[in-house]
């Protein structure tokens, strides 16, 4: 889950982290009369969406008076950025640049450990940095039972060839962003820019986190934070309905009995010449309505030429899931063709049930004959 700039901020505070005076506005006068608060001299006016290269893309504008910040503030308010639409910014107070640094934390899921990144080069153009002069990037893992060490520290600090005697002060910093990914479940935690100002006060300028969606059950207040309007409908349809689910750019629907079976239908169906158009887990004890939510849900995606329900019944009995399907073909009109294969636990009895249902599902007895049919089914027209 992604959060603003400003609730980046907010959370990093809260770990002893410097941050610019502003708020949050809504509309070019709220924007005038954050600039006045903060003194009717130079402000920032910073479109607060989820994406990245905002400042590049004209999301973020310098103003020397309220009304300019007010002009700015129009002009933001409303804009486009790669297929978001700005509804609110940040309006801050200026700062007298001296140098940008970049520190940046995120987990490595192979090591199952945080890694730490520092750059003199921070700033808008890190991305370039990472790419064309990687070297520039000092990087280390951090081991969960020390936590970031004072040595490490000096080995990222002098690594990236950063102002020998601010380490100190950037040291606060990094191990205070490494409290915030850790106490926050973040997945990445960034400052970028970290600013050393005209007169060598530090103060992090921009900051980015996105917090692990599995551990909102404990972060209740991040969860708050939560913005459906700018996620997926489908998938904020799912996850209201308590589906795991993930929207993908394909045409065949997929629903299956746990993450790796799910994800080997899609690779199966992708064998058979097929494209997924999602991936929908309903998870092990799935009763009959989960299984009818679930064929909803997969429908709600136009594109969808036909759906393959791929179950392998262990705590989930096949006739709970016949059920579902059967529940959900009476009640809605569907138009695509829906394969089920079934095996494990109550096989006989789901597929007898399905047998008398008298509706239009083609059965199938392995997973590689589901996809097949769905495939052949579906694309019987032309793709």
């Amino acid at each position: 889950m992604k959060i603003h700039e400003f609730q980046a901020k907010q959370v990093l505070a809260r770990h002893g982290v410097p941050i610019p005076r502003g708020r949050v506005a809504a509309t070019p006068d709220e924007c005038a009369a954050v600039a006045a608060e903060l003194g009717g001299g130079l402000c920032v006016v910073k479109a607060q969406v989820h994406v990245g290269g905002r400042g590049k893309a004209g999301g973020v504008k310098l103003a020397k008076t309220p009304d300019e910040a007010r002009q700015m503030g129009a002009q933001i308010l409303g804009m486009d950025i790669k297929g978001l639409t700005v509804h609110k910014v940040l309006v801050e107070e200026g700062i007298a640049i001296d140098k940008e640094i970049y520190l940046g934390m995120i987990l490595d899921r192979d090591s199952k450990r945080i890694v730490v990144m520092v750059s003199a080069e921070g700033g808008m153009d890190i991305e370039e940095v990472a790419e064309h002069s990687p070297e520039k990037i000092a990087r280390c893992t951090i081991n969960p039972a020390l936590g970031l060490t004072d040595y490490q520290v000096r080995h990222l600090c002098f690594g990236a060839g950063l102002p020998k005697d601010k380490v100190k002060e950037i040291a606060v910093f990094l191990k205070a962003l490494y409290q915030a990914i850790t106490q926050s479940d973040a997945t990445l935690a960034e400052i970028n820019p970290l600013v050393i100002t005209k007169d060598g006060t530090l103060i992090a300028a921009d900051a980015k986190m996105d917090i692990d969606e599995n551990a909102l059950y404990r972060q209740k207040e991040l969860a708050l934070l939560q913005e459906s309007e700018e996620n997926d409908p489908i998938e904020e349809e799912a996850r209201r309905r308590g589906l795991t689910y993930v929207h993908l750019d394909g045409d065949i629907g997929i629903i299956g009995n746990g993450a790796g079976l799910v994800m080997t239908s899609l690779d199966v169906v992708a064998r058979e010449g097929g494209k997924a158009a999602n991936f929908l887990d309903i998870g092990g004890g799935a009763k009959a309505e989960v299984v009818r939510n679930a064929l909803e849900v997969v429908l709600l995606e136009p594109k969808v030429k036909g759906v393959v329900i791929n179950i392998f019944g262990g705590i989930t009995r096949c006739d709970e899931v016949a059920k579902g399907v059967i529940d959900a073909a009476g009640k809605l009109d569907i138009k695509v063709p829906v394969v089920v294969r079934l095996e494990g636990t109550s096989v006989e009895e789901g597929k007898k049930l399905l047998a008398e249902s008298g509706l239009n599902l083609v059965p199938a007895g392995s997973m590689r004959e589901a996809a097949a049919k769905v495939v052949e089914l579906a694309y019987a027209g032309g793709r």
